[in-house]
């Protein structure tokens, strides 16, 4: 029997949606990638996520999981599914930048929590952190400086790759491993269209197929390297150079916050430039030499562009715009 503390009430909405005859849920997208939008999602395909994630970490009806993310989006439904369909307990907790900072009494470890990556450091400064076996990091990329930082603890950390119309991750990355590859999730199989987007292949699930923005490098049928947003990539004089790849290799280079985007060229159609917030100019030197390091000469971004505020989403994220 699935036991949920939740002395905030902040799940009995969606439990009560995920209990009831109906065989559908209403879900919303994040808006990570455009507008969010209201959709409908099976309650057997989040069943198999469940059951296909549970099988993964472990959870059994001996097990508990936490859950610091709201209900209203998809990561946070799924947590409670996990529950449901493995008789864990689940203990909820008000949505933070600081995760776990306490435990309720007789619960004395977690064996999985999911979070954002910007509650990753709040989660590693809880004293709670050595009672807990495995995180999963979904909804934004995971920095290299935040990879670093779970390297020191004694943690299981993955990060995700998913959607809300495949009910949350379809695929796994062991950030302890250092590997940039995602690895399927039983039942997932992976290809690539023309423009070399990955292609999710589900037929288990109501879905059945997803085509995808998001550009990868394929190892396996199973297994994927991303590269970014489709709609990101700059194609300069023939090349294509994909900005969040680049970003990773500048990361710790300078403190301020920074993106790559594209910018007209005469010369090459489209070029890369480096946009910073609120930079110094010893910042903006640094990190074009750190450029100049580590990229292949026709990758070199042309220039970095100074801009005192970056323009943001409702959703938090930056908007890549050029200034």
């Amino acid at each position: 029997m699935t036991r949920i503390i939740d002395k905030d009430g902040l799940a009995e909405a969606f439990v009560d949606e995920w209990i009831s005859s109906s065989t559908i849920v209403k879900a919303h997208t994040s808006g990570s990638t455009g507008t969010p939008k209201e959709m409908y999602l099976q309650k057997k395909d989040m069943r198999l996520s469940a059951l296909a994630t549970c099988r993964h970490f472990g959870i059994d009806s001996t097990s508990v999981l936490h859950l610091p993310l709201s209900t209203d989006y998809i990561a946070g439904k799924m947590m409670v599914v996990r529950a449901f369909v493995s008789g864990a307990t689940l203990v909820v907790e008000q949505p933070s930048r600081c995760p776990l900072s306490e435990l309720p009494a007789g619960i004395d470890r977690v064996d999985l929590t999911a979070v954002v990556p910007s509650q990753v450091e709040g989660l590693l400064s809880s004293p709670h952190i050595s009672n807990v076996r495995s995180v999963i990091i979904g909804g934004g990329v995971v920095s290299a400086d935040i990879e670093k930082r779970l390297r020191t603890v004694p943690i299981e950390a993955w990060s995700t790759y998913g959607m809300t119309e495949t009910c949350s991750h379809v695929a796994l990355r062991n950030l302890q491993s250092q590997s940039l590859t995602y690895t399927a999730l039983p039942g997932i199989r992976f290809s690539t269209d023309s423009r070399d987007c990955l292609v999710i292949d589900a037929p288990d699930y109501t879905f059945g197929r997803i085509v995808t923005n998001d550009m990868v490098r394929m190892v396996s049928a199973n297994e994927f390297q991303w590269l970014g947003r489709y709609d990101n990539v700059i194609n300069s004089g023939g090349i294509k150079l994909h900005p969040e790849a680049m970003e990773k290799l500048l990361e710790g280079t300078v403190s301020c916050r920074f993106y790559i985007v594209g910018r007209p060229s005469e010369r090459w159609g489209k070029e890369a430039v480096i946009v910073v917030e609120n930079a110094t100019d010893m910042q903006c030197d640094r990190i074009m030499r750190r450029a100049r390091e580590v990229f292949e000469r026709h990758s070199v971004p042309k220039a970095v562009i100074n801009t005192p505020r970056f323009i943001y989403a409702s959703n938090g994220k930056i908007k890549r715009v050029l200034p």
